[in-house]
């Protein structure tokens, strides 16, 4: 189990898409009776504490590359104790990682030199996506955003699922990098996450894509053989589990007037005294 060694944070559902890759002909199901007989069960994470309320907003994900960059921090310390902030960087088309820039510190002037140099290498977007840190509302990064082109799509305060695809990469970037690695230095630190970068963009399956590694997904689309679906809004009532975790009650049949009581009932015929 060379994969399960190599990636101890992956299920035997995504080993399985390595080893299917290297001619090895295997079913899921098989694929997991061996994942328990040689003792490989990953230990599930706790489930997140849900909030009650109303519907989420829904954002759409964009059908092409380019379109939408959304960016965020993510925070960490090495072994001396020395704090290092990564910016990452993520199109939102294809679930690349554009940059991770790993720094002390990180202020605006570097926010721009990361963006200004992803724009000179793959053209400007159309949104960049982003929460409201002062990093990403200070008046010189709006000013070079304004210059550029690029509309700014900063998402409501308290809500970080409008920014989902950046958030969905940073929980994996800390649980299958940061969370593993042990970092001696900074210098440490930026090499070992770039290796890892470049091994989510080419190598690293991502289930949403079909399997696909974000690289290859992003080839095949700008050849034009994937044609992406936009993602559809829930236009039926919340039922069941994902009404629990909304907060709303499922809509229940209310019986007619001329059914209700304890003499009579449903498909039953009444004797007549």
């Amino acid at each position: 189990m060379k994969w399960a060694g190599d990636y101890n944070r992956f299920g035997y559902r995504r080993i399985l898409i390595y080893l299917q890759r290297d001619g090895f002909e295997l079913s899921a199901g098989r694929m997991h009776r061996l994942w328990r007989k040689h003792g490989l069960q990953r230990p599930r994470k706790r489930p997140r504490k849900r909030i009650r309320g109303l519907a989420r907003d829904r954002v759409e994900r964009p059908l092409a590359a380019n379109k939408v960059w959304s960016y965020d921090f993510v925070f960490d310390y090495v072994a001396t104790g020395q704090q290092i902030k990564c910016l990452t960087v993520v199109d939102e088309g294809t679930r690349e990682c554009l940059a991770i820039d790993v720094a002390g510190s990180i202020r605006s002037r570097r926010v721009i030199d990361t963006l200004a140099r992803l724009v000179s290498e793959r053209g400007p977007p159309e949104v960049l996506r982003s929460d409201n840190g002062p990093e990403f509302v200070s008046l010189a990064l709006l000013k070079w955003i304004t210059d550029e082109g690029i509309r700014t799509g900063l998402i409501e305060p308290g809500k970080p699922w409008q920014n989902g695809t950046c958030e969905s990469f940073n929980g994996k970037f800390r649980d299958e990098c940061l969370s593993v690695e042990w970092f001696r230095s900074r210098e440490e630190a930026r090499v070992m996450i770039g290796r890892w970068r470049t091994h989510f963009n080419e190598d690293r399956p991502h289930s949403s894509l079909g399997n696909l590694t974000p690289t290859e997904y992003a080839a095949r689309l700008a050849r034009g053989e994937i044609t992406p679906q936009p993602g559809r809004p829930r236009t039926s009532p919340a039922m069941g589990r994902t009404a629990a975790i909304c907060g709303v009650s499922a809509a229940r049949p209310i019986a007619p007037a001329e059914t209700t009581g304890h003499s009579q009932s449903a498909g039953l015929a009444v004797r007549p005294e």
